[in-house]
């Protein structure tokens, strides 16, 4: 890795260009089929369910409680601290063989199982459509930020890398998603969070490196624009890395050791960051080459001065 951040001579990046598409497109395809088949494995935020509070005299573990749900026939719970280390918030899912007043009997049950001073302080339903509008606002949240992006970048750099700005969050998103539909991980309002997070980054990476291609379209008379993209990828390479490794430390630390309320967050950071390196790269630039952007697209507009197109005086 030092050796490439060392390098001084532009790295091929825009050779294996057509081979990266490929693999795009093949996982794009991929993820649209799983998300079409299986869905999303949507969590209490959405679906709606039970939601029992639960305190005691004596701190519990997260741990021993999630075990205890498991060996009641209550799997999937959602369990945190609510206050303080004695009191529990516990979210279940919507049961067909069950109401509401017999789920909380079953984890009031459960729970004094592992200390004889639970007791239940809340019970109530979520209702799915409280749910339902949760999910349309967080897709109408990602929307609207992809149009904002490309807005932004449009006007700050040129609308042929834009669109490859915009092209490579929705990239980046639509694979996270899909690893989340087969893996049939739980999609919370964590992982809403976690993806405008990713469009976040990898969009930063990418004005980095739109901000290095346009300084090289002026400075680079006769390169091919293929150089010059991979002139300014290798140029903003050390700190592309650097970024990346720095991020992914912290987010492999939380994936690790942040508990089981978090790690549906955590994957989609690492996903996310992952593919967001790669796209900022192979697809940004690529799809801006596509659509033939060129150096005088980056050129400043000519303002003639007053007085220009008359004759000098004799």
């Amino acid at each position: 890795m030092f050796e490439i951040l060392k390098t001084k001579e532009p790295i091929a990046f825009m050779r294996y260009a057509r081979p990266a598409s490929a693999l795009s497109l093949l996982l794009i395809a991929l993820s649209f089929t799983s998300l079409f088949i299986k869905g999303l494995n949507w969590g209490l935020d959405f679906t709606g369910g039970t939601v029992v509070e639960v305190a005691f005299e004596q701190p519990v573990q997260l741990d021993a409680v999630r075990d205890g749900l498991v060996g009641a026939g209550l799997p999937g719970a959602t369990v945190q601290h609510f206050g303080t280390s004695r009191e529990l918030l516990i979210r279940l899912a919507p049961q067909a063989d069950a109401n509401v007043q017999q789920q909380g009997e079953a984890v009031l049950a459960a729970m004094a199982d592992i200390s004889s001073s639970a007791e239940m302080k809340r019970l109530e339903f979520v209702g799915p459509s409280i749910g339902a509008e949760l999910a349309e606002q967080g897709g109408l949240a990602i929307l609207v930020a992809l149009l904002c992006i490309l807005l932004y970048v449009g006007m700050r750099f040129e609308w042929r890398l834009a669109s490859g700005a915009v092209l490579s969050l929705a990239h980046d998103v639509i694979i996270t998603l899909g690893v989340f539909s087969w893996l049939q991980l739980e999609v919370d309002l964590t992982i809403v969070a976690a993806l405008l997070t990713v469009v976040g980054y990898s969009l930063n990476d990418t004005i980095v490196v739109f901000d290095r291609v346009r300084e090289n379209f002026r400075r680079l008379r006769s390169d091919s624009t293929a150089d010059v993209f991979n002139e300014a990828i290798t140029e903003t390479l050390s700190r592309t890395l650097i970024t990346s490794v720095t991020t992914l430390v912290v987010v492999v630390a939380l994936f690790l050791k942040g508990g089981a309320l978090i790690h549906g967050f955590a994957t989609a950071l690492l996903l996310g960051i992952g593919f967001g390196t790669y796209s900022s790269i192979y697809i940004a630039s690529v799809w801006a080459m596509f659509l033939g952007v060129k150096r005088e697209h980056m050129l400043p507009p000519q303002v003639e001065k007053e007085g220009a197109d008359q004759d000098p005086l004799p």
